[in-house]
């Protein structure tokens, strides 16, 4: 299959406008009262405003529709640890989706820095710029840490988007393609390949969508309580997952699967492995941009659904159906917690976009670009996280 790049049409338009992103004022200054009004000496009637209630500062700033894009630049799309500075232009084009798709403001930062203390440590003092704050391409196994502890330690949502926008996406997928081949969920045997921040996370929010029999692969084998190599997180996630505690590799798990889900590298997934899967295997193939397997291979070897992260095949599996909905949800709400819930609620959403009758093997997930999406998905994360509260308080 021939396919358009890009390459020369993002250089040229990078550089035509030096970036893609600028900060624009909401109001014009025209003369001395306007000056008087947006800056001194009429600011400081604001200034001493949240002086004495720091709860007005989202109402008078623009704090209340803020998202932080923060990364270390180690884990940037398929390139890698590019840096800091390769990572600023994924960071604009995040920011851009976030103003676009869900009417957030959101401005990158990229910082000098893989220390775990450091990182956290600078996103913990950035806390007043911001309503929320979405991690964005910093790698394993330090991207668990820094999560877990800003989520701890913030009183604002924080989302790791590689790990969860990932899996909230090929949750609303899977429950799709399920329908279409015929099979129930405690039916599915699943095979991960990929035991790093994807895989994990989507492993996780399968087990609390209620898919238990599922078994994750590394590069250095099978995930298997036991297994001495794992980081701290794939030994949790073993004690959940691979109950026939199978050893070896991808051949080893791959018979008898029924779904394949690859966050791994190219050319993972051979015909071979599919001919030893069940009867109409699901392949979501989400390497990038070189997937596990082409879809034209994986469907001469069998596979009835399929699925990439590329945008010129079908059911391309791209995290912009998720994170826009999911912070506009969550600051709707006025809460912290993107909870486990909200998450399984948000994927639900996704996939209930299309009607039942509307489901083929070529359409399981809608485009990134459907209009319904993001409110769909806000609107299912507010109800979840309202519900979890009051049962919390309940």
């Amino acid at each position: 299959m021939t396919t358009h790049t890009y390459k020369a049409e993002a250089l040229a338009l990078h550089e035509q406008y030096a970036g893609k992103i600028e900060v624009a004022s909401k109001i014009e200054v025209n003369s001395e009262e306007d000056l008087s009004v947006v800056y001194t000496p009429g600011v400081s009637e604001v200034c001493k405003a949240i002086a004495a209630d720091e709860t007005k500062v989202n109402k008078l700033t623009s704090r209340g529709k803020m998202i932080g894009v923060v990364t270390d630049g180690t884990a940037v799309l398929g390139l890698g640890n590019i840096g800091p500075k390769a990572a600023l232009p994924v960071m604009e084009g995040k920011s851009i989706l976030f103003k676009s798709f869900a009417g957030l403001d959101a401005f990158p930062i990229c910082l000098d820095t893989t220390n775990t203390e450091e990182i956290i440590a600078m996103v913990k003092a950035l806390q007043p710029n911001f309503a929320g704050i979405n991690l964005e391409d910093i790698a394993a196994p330090r991207c668990f840490e820094i999560e877990a502890r800003l989520k701890e330690e913030l009183d604002i949502p924080v989302f790791h988007d590689d790990q969860h926008g990932t899996a909230i996406v090929v949750l609303a997928a899977l429950l799709n393609a399920s329908k279409v081949v015929k099979k129930q969920h405690d039916d599915l045997k699943i095979v991960i390949n990929g035991a790093g921040s994807a895989g994990i996370a989507i492993a996780r929010l399968l087990l609390a969508a209620g898919y238990n029999n599922i078994s994750l692969v590394s590069l250095e084998g099978v995930v298997c309580e036991g297994a001495d190599w794992m980081n701290p997180a794939q030994q949790d996630i073993a004690t959940q997952t691979n109950s026939a505690h199978i050893q070896g590799d991808l051949n080893d798990v791959i018979v008898q699967a029924d779904v394949f889900i690859g966050v791994s590298g190219p050319n993972a997934l051979s015909s071979a492995h599919i001919a030893t899967m069940n009867e109409n295997p699901i392949i979501l193939a989400l390497a990038n941009p070189v997937p596990e397997i082409y879809p034209e291979d994986a469907r001469a070897a069998g596979a009835t659904v399929i699925g990439t992260g590329r945008s010129d095949y079908p059911n391309q599996i791209n995290n912009l159906l998720a994170f826009p909905g999911i912070f506009k949800g969550i600051l709707q709400a006025q809460k912290k917690d993107i909870t486990m819930a909200a998450k399984v609620a948000a994927a639900h959403a996704i996939a209930e976009v299309i009607a039942p009758s509307e489901l083929t093997v070529d359409y399981v997930i809608p485009s990134a670009l459907n209009p319904n999406v993001v409110d769909a998905v806000a609107d299912a994360v507010e109800a979840a996280v309202t519900e979890d509260q009051a049962v919390t308080m309940n």
